[in-house]
């Protein structure tokens, strides 16, 4: 009897729950307006609210078959097929806004050579410059100089605490006043470095400060002075434990390189900006530019989730 019950709320429950999708997926695609153009092609001669109201049942409809035929499959097979059909439904949104693709294949040699060379070497350049300053600085506040901390902590608030467009022009325009002329390139990598590199010292001082403490002082038994100790026992235990959110550090400043266009600087989005701006086919370069950000992001959530497992195996 109690096994009767407890499978009874279980139906309801899947009842009420297949319920509640139907109605919300229902009323999103009536309040969208998912109206088929060629409704008036089939015949149908029916009130505009009342064609809303069927087309938004049926796509509830199908969107709830196809959730319930995907949930039988392998799991594997689940991601794969709500992925593609998810792009699918991604550049079929932008397919309606009637884009010109003649104009983007004409400039996406030029976006890809240009724009995304620019885009990798500024971000790279940053990445690289950001892990130093984050390793000297997560040292420089667990160390017990006062001087030392004192440093990395204003370090860290200042470039934490100012938004990173505020900093790129603060660097481009503010050093020539003082007698040191930056081009573009340069003062967007600083910038980067600068801001990134005060996010990654706090990672890096976690990191460091989840070793247990015990590591430190049986090494210091053993005789190992303190730099031996970090560089040699710490940080190796270290790295795979902040390889995670550094990855997502990185894509975030690849996506964030964005605004060293503002300065000159022929990175993806400036070149997509001026190139629509010459024939007013804006659209056509930003949804270009997207994805292929997209497409970036993409290749390092790969390669960042590769380093994982094989952090992962290492440390087995």
């Amino acid at each position: 009897m109690y096994a009767d019950t407890v499978d009874g709320m279980k139906l309801t429950r899947n009842g009420w729950f297949l319920a509640s999708l139907l109605v919300l997926i229902a009323l999103a695609a009536f309040y969208l307006d998912v109206t088929p153009r060629f409704a008036s092609e089939l015949g149908l001669e029916l009130p505009p609210a009342v064609l809303r109201a069927v087309c938004a049942v049926l796509v509830a409809l199908i969107v709830v078959a196809n959730i319930f035929a995907i949930a039988s499959l392998p799991r594997n097979a689940q991601v794969g097929i709500i992925w593609a059909e998810l792009t699918v439904l991604f550049f079929a949104f932008f397919y309606l806004f009637d884009l010109s693709f003649a104009f983007i294949v004409s400039k996406l040699g030029f976006l890809l050579f240009q724009g995304v060379t620019t885009t990798l070497y500024v971000s790279a350049v940053s990445i690289v410059i950001a892990t130093l300053l984050a390793l000297a600085g997560a040292i420089a506040k667990l160390s017990r100089s006062g001087v030392a901390y004192g440093i990395a902590s204003f370090y860290t608030s200042v470039f934490r605490g100012l938004p990173l467009l505020m900093q790129v022009y603060l660097i481009y325009v503010g050093l020539p006043q003082l007698g040191y002329n930056v081009d573009a390139v340069p003062a967007g990598i600083a910038a980067l470095s600068l801001c990134y590199g005060a996010y990654m010292t706090e990672i890096f001082r976690a990191g460091i400060q989840s070793i247990p403490r015990g590591q430190w002082e049986a090494s210091r038994a053993l005789g190992f002075k303190p730099a031996t100790i970090l560089r040699r026992i710490i940080l190796p235990q270290a790295v795979p434990i902040v390889t995670p959110p550094i990855g997502n550090q990185f894509i975030a400043m690849l996506k964030d390189s964005s605004l060293v266009s503002i300065i000159g600087v022929w990175d993806l989005m400036y070149l997509s900006r001026t190139l629509g701006n010459q024939t007013f086919q804006h659209m056509e370069m930003l949804i270009t530019a997207a994805v292929i950000y997209w497409v970036l992001t993409i290749v390092l959530e790969i390669a960042q989730s590769r380093l994982e497992r094989y952090f992962r195996k290492e440390t087995r």
